[in-house]
């Protein structure tokens, strides 16, 4: 899943409205990606870094649309559209999204989305969080981290269940960064296969986070390598699907760790000579 952030502000720093560029650039950038590997454009236009302050949905509307129609016209690979706004996610549906990635996916208040998700037949990610994006590092204490991570997104699944939804249209997420501390955060890796109970396939979205730069102590811009290893172990220890701005580099990462899984023993490696 390839990131296109559409905001002046991604905490990754490639919030692609800080220069005012044009929606024909987004699409041309987000084809890059799909060149690349990528096989889901997953498409933001406001931000959910810790302490953002959120926006009106005309606003995530004027910023999303215009690129979204024009991407939907020209590419084949599902569009996923980064919001929790009923009203965006129609918009975004009508325009041709086949995916909600919805961060606010363990608050299972919001029916109307769910609704709606059902209605078009769409995909959802549900990721687990707790409080939002301005106070949910206020919200992470945990008694056990993985029983109730698995508890909240099994919850949401009922949830979408009950409301019509298939559940061959649900992925989770454990919500990495999202009211979790580092050490919390590197638990929820080493223990991804936890969530296989749930049924569902498993999305995780490690790319450029603080957990990593407080591990390598390396700046935003820095975190290629920290992420291709949160990547890598990531797929070993369970994940499905990987959501990513590096889309070449971390392709080869997803590509070389699935070989090594699914290879079988018995066998001696086959030498390459002109490697």
């Amino acid at each position: 899943m390839g990131v296109v952030n559409l905001t002046p502000d991604s905490f990754s720093r490639d919030g692609r409205l800080a220069g005012g560029i044009a929606p024909s650039s987004h699409v041309r950038f987000a084809k890059q990606l799909i060149a690349q590997g990528a096989d889901i454009i997953d498409l933001g236009a406001e931000s959910t870094r810790p302490g953002a302050q959120g926006i009106s949905v005309k606003e995530e509307l004027d910023r999303l649309m215009p690129t979204l129609v024009k991407l939907a016209k020209t590419v084949k690979v599902p569009i996923s559209i980064d919001t929790y706004k009923s009203q965006v996610a129609r918009e975004a549906l009508d325009a041709g999204a086949s995916i909600v990635n919805n961060i606010m996916g363990t608050r299972v208040e919001n029916k109307s989305l769910f609704k709606m998700v059902r209605d078009y037949q769409a995909g959802i990610v549900l990721m687990h969080i707790r409080g939002n994006p301005r106070n949910m590092q206020k919200n992470i204490f945990y008694k056990n981290l993985l029983k109730e991570i698995i508890q909240e997104l099994e919850i949401s699944i009922e949830k979408c269940l009950e409301i019509g939804i298939k559940k061959d249209r649900i992925i989770i997420d454990p919500g990495l960064g999202f009211a979790k501390t580092t050490q919390q955060n590197l638990e929820i890796l080493r223990n991804l296969y936890r969530l296989h109970v749930l049924g569902c396939p498993v999305l995780i979205g490690p790319s450029r986070k603080s957990f990593i730069g407080y591990v390598l102590s390396k700046d935003v811009c820095q975190r290629l390598m920290g992420t291709a290893a949160a990547v890598s172990l990531g797929i070993g220890a369970g994940a499905h699907m990987v959501r990513v701005h590096d889309v070449a580099a971390i392709k080869d990462v997803v590509l070389v760790s699935d070989a090594i899984i699914s290879a079988k023993g018995g066998s001696q490696p086959r030498l390459i000579s002109n490697c």
